[in-house]
């Protein structure tokens, strides 16, 4: 039922959402140039109306039609909406176009099907275009006659509805239902499916819209963020709250407190009553947006205000967060020590377990032929773009030739070799990407099936177990005890050499710890000519090829410092890991390495200090 919900609402907001930017231009043309703007303009502000009862409705129409019927349903959407907005043009059809739309593109697609084998030869495009006007034109007749009045009745209706709940102060209840809904990754459909089309109705009375207001407060989930940020036990989930803020508060992505959340449910309280404590204050103080604030960041939040409205709503913001922080936060003390990557590794290995299967994130197969990886989330806009320019940051220097996009999971593209989703939406993926191999995660910042992805793309090797074993890659739910690198097995302050000597000399302190026989050393030199094992930042891993396998005696890693660096083709490398490796056990230790990469100050260090136990803490 929730898929078919996420569906549903996607399939809304999806008509809504490759537009906002027109609802912005208009949002911005009304903050700056209507009379009771920042900068009253006469000339501008009659863009106003024009562009919110004509434009933004055959856009959405428009839309709406070409996700059913590609081109001629686009063109045919736009035809029939002009007959609902032409039955009142005292109100915005944003409803009516959202039906409009899908009707005109399901029409012209039944008659092309209809068509199929029965269209005369020569007269292809006579009969196209005649079929998209006569079509277009019956059901702008339609429009006019009964959609357009049928949703001028259902918006007069909805909009008393939140009248009254504004006027008996009972708007702030909506809250319980929109921040769980956020949750279960539907808060697009909620906020441009069925919020913007109240609100914008509601800006051509009044000027501006709460409406606005409700979804994308950035409030509530800062709170939440914070209290993980100073009270959560588990190290590697507080250290990663601090990035989180950033994301969600600056760049507008909610989506990436969602985790923080589902991991320990019962905090699901705070943000219910941080929305609750926000909406009660702006709807006490008459506060209001002139557009939607998408992404929901504070910037866009406080660039959609109008100006008297500004202290405000930053006020309303931070009662949002402040509640939502001094509720969150007994509730995270008192909380088990589960990390977040456990709790998103539990939920994958029920899930997998429920279809008789082992939990594998991250595992790919032949990586070496990798061109195309979509990072794909509800809406194709938030999380999946920050996931997107991270993964594509990442592997630039060593997979140029992977093109790394995000989209919406409806849409991912057929060319596509790998999707990265959310674990909730992945049976949405599965269906829209049927050919693409899939990888769940759960976080966006620190997700283990992210490293152990990266570490197969840019190592050119599948790290397989023994032939009829499962040769998934699995980062395990709890960390690894078996210590696989030790002070002997790290040498500092070591002077250049040639790149195969580096190799030789990392094979051979394999052998002489026992992690290797003497073949082992040969099979990593033969790796270094079939693919660099340079991974840029001044790191690289040499290790053996798939079929050396069968030569390592145990699992173990050994490190190697060169503060001068050591010629890997065009680039250097500080910091040499020779690897082996049986099934996942190094695994833990390479995803430790990964969150090093991103802390240039750490990385920095590793690369001079002449400290062991401070590089074997930071290893092991």
């Amino acid at each position: 039922m929730k898929n078919k919900v996420q569906r549903f609402g996607k399939f809304l907001s999806g008509m809504v959402m490759p537009n906002i930017g027109a609802l912005i231009a208009f949002g911005f043309l009304a903050a700056l140039f209507i009379d009771t703007g920042w900068i009253p303009n006469k000339g501008f502000s009659s863009m106003v109306g024009p562009m919110l009862t004509y434009l933004i409705p055959v856009l959405i129409a428009s839309t709406g039609g070409r996700m059913i019927g590609g081109d001629r349903g686009r063109v045919v959407g736009a035809i029939a909406v002009i007959g609902a907005i032409m039955s009142n043009t005292d109100i915005t059809m944003l409803m009516a176009a959202m039906v409009m739309g899908p009707l005109a593109g399901y029409c012209i697609k039944k008659f092309d099907k209809a068509m199929e084998g029965h269209m005369p030869a020569g007269f292809e495009m006579l009969i196209n275009n005649f079929s998209a006007g006569l079509i277009g034109m019956i059901l702008a007749m339609l429009g006019y006659v009964i959609i357009g009045p049928v949703m001028s009745a259902i918006l007069v209706v909805l909009s008393a509805g939140v009248n009254g709940l504004v006027d008996r102060g009972l708007l702030p209840l909506v809250s319980v239902f929109i921040e769980p809904a956020k949750v279960l990754f539907l808060n697009n459909a909620i906020n441009h499916g069925v919020f913007t089309p109240i609100a914008t109705a509601q800006v051509t009375e009044t000027g501006k819209s709460i409406m606005y207001m409700l979804e994308p407060n950035p409030g509530p989930g800062l709170g939440v963020l914070l209290a993980y940020m100073f009270f959560c036990r588990d190290k590697a989930t507080k250290d990663s709250a601090p990035g989180a803020v950033i994301i969600h508060l600056l760049g507008g992505i909610h989506e990436i407190y969602f985790p923080y959340i589902l991991m320990n449910p019962v905090v699901l309280i705070a943000p219910i009553l941080g929305s609750f404590a926000g909406i009660f204050w702006f709807n006490m103080t008459g506060c209001g947006l002139v557009g939607p604030a998408s992404p929901g960041s504070i910037i866009a939040y406080m660039m959609m205000t109008p100006g008297p409205d500004m202290i405000k709503v930053i006020v309303g913001v931070l009662i949002s967060a402040g509640i939502s922080f001094a509720v969150a936060s007994p509730l995270v003390k008192m909380a088990g020590g589960k990390s977040l990557e456990e709790a998103q590794s539990e939920m994958a290995a029920m899930k997998a377990e429920a279809k008789g299967q082992t939990a594998v994130p991250g595992t790919i197969e032949k990586a070496d032929a990798i061109k195309k990886i979509v990072f794909a989330c509800d809406a194709g806009m938030g999380s999946s773009a920050m996931g997107a320019t991270k993964f594509r940051n990442r592997l630039k220097a060593n997979r140029p030739d992977i093109t790394v996009i995000n989209t919406s999971v409806d849409n991912i593209p057929g060319d596509c070799d790998i999707a990265v989703v959310q674990t909730t939406l992945a049976d949405r993926a599965k269906k829209s990407a049927p050919q693409a191999q899939l990888i769940t995660i759960g976080n966006f910042l620190a997700d283990p099936a992210l490293d152990a992805l990266y570490v197969q793309l840019t190592t050119g090797d599948a790290l397989v177990a023994p032939a009829g074993e499962n040769t998934d890659i699995d980062i395990p739910d709890v960390p690894v005890k078996k210590q696989v690198i030790i002070a002997d097995g790290i040498k500092l302050g070591r002077t250049p050499v040639t790149k195969e000597e580096a190799i030789q000399a990392a094979g051979e302190l394999l052998q002489e710890l026992g992690y290797v026989d003497g073949t082992y050393v040969s099979a990593m030199q033969e790796r270094e000519k079939l693919v660099s094992t340079y991974i840029g930042m001044g790191v690289a891993i040499p290790h053996g090829t798939t079929q050396a396998k069968g030569t390592v005696k145990k699992t173990g890693i050994v490190f190697f410092q060169y503060p001068e660096g050591v010629d890997f083709g065009t680039e250097k490398a500080q910091l040499v890991f020779g690897i082996a490796g049986i099934g996942d056990e190094h695994l833990e230790l390479l995803s430790k390495l990964c969150s090093l990469l991103e802390d240039p100050e750490r990385l920095e260090t590793l690369k001079t200090t002449d400290n062991v136990n401070w590089v074997l803490d930071q290893l092991s």
